[in-house]
């Protein structure tokens, strides 16, 4: 006799979709789409014409879920964040890479110029992305956990992409480089310190590359400062920010006096995210 009939992946995904809903995660049939192409090894565009899972791959999906379910980020789970056509290693320790900072990744492959300083590099997402042929790269984090996953990225999609363990405020980060540099670039900490923000971001998100004081800009004007004294005249800044700083981060660096059209970009909902200002002389 014939053995019972498997349960179809379009079963699969209609129940792992119903306990994501049931959770409050924000798109539970994506989430359930791309934790079942995990677990297939297939890209999430041929679960349309993949066979149905085996048992295994059935209890690997429902286990995935009920994690998901608990607002484990999905990154966590399968390992990777996409950025910018890249595949990034993420987990416990580093922030998740967003959407949203791609917006400054393209604006800075626009600036002219070869070498280039990500500041609060995290998994590496900045420096990897903006990094082409003849830049000379260099990435500053100072979070142990995080630089696991930045090392780990960075020798495996651009090993010439130079790691540095610092604090960006330190003014012995990179001195050699002061007066030098084309373009800084930055997504720091600037959540103010209560804002409510989603559970896998208060929970898993590491809250000192989350949140900076209570106004979100606690360390703004230490960045700032280390940013100009890095580029040479004429050279770039490109710093994300929370939509709260679509005048207060461009105040703050308009009020140092080392920076010009200073310009604040909004992100594709329109809501402020990012400041970018171009290097004056002394």
């Amino acid at each position: 006799m014939p053995g019972p009939q498997l349960p179809t992946l379009s079963m699969v995904l209609a129940t792992a979709t119903r306990v994501l809903r049931g959770a409050g995660v924000a798109s539970p049939r994506v989430d359930a789409e791309l934790l079942a192409a995990h677990v297939l090894g297939i890209p999430r565009s041929r679960l349309l014409t993949a066979p149905p899972p085996d048992p295994g791959q059935s209890a690997e999906i429902e286990r995935l879920t009920t994690k998901r379910a608990a607002r484990i980020p999905l990154q966590h789970l399968t390992g990777t964040a996409p950025f910018h056509e890249l595949e990034l290693e993420v987990g416990p320790g580093v922030f998740v890479p967003r959407f949203e900072t791609e917006l400054l990744v393209e604006w800075g492959r626009t600036r002219p110029g070869t070498r280039i300083v990500d500041l609060c590099g995290g998994s590496g997402a900045i420096a990897i992305a903006v990094r082409t042929s003849g830049t000379e790269v260099y990435c500053v984090e100072k979070s142990d956990a995080a630089l696991v996953w930045l090392r780990r990225n960075v020798a495996r999609l651009a090993p010439d992409v130079r790691v540095v363990d610092g604090d960006v405020t330190d003014p012995a980060v990179l001195r050699d480089l002061d007066g030098t540099v084309d373009l800084v670039l930055s997504n720091p900490p600037y959540v103010p310190e209560g804002a409510p923000v989603d559970v896998e971001v208060a929970v898993h998100d590491p809250h000192d590359a989350v949140f900076a004081g209570a106004d979100g800009l606690a360390l703004m004007p230490g960045l700032v400062r280390r940013a100009g004294d890095l580029l040479r005249p004429g050279g770039w800044l490109g710093i994300e920010h929370d939509d709260t700083q679509g005048e207060s981060l461009p105040a703050l660096i308009r009020a140092t006096g080392r920076f010009a059209e200073v310009i604040d970009h909004h992100d594709l909902a329109g809501r402020p995210r990012y400041v970018t200002a171009r290097r004056v002389a002394d």
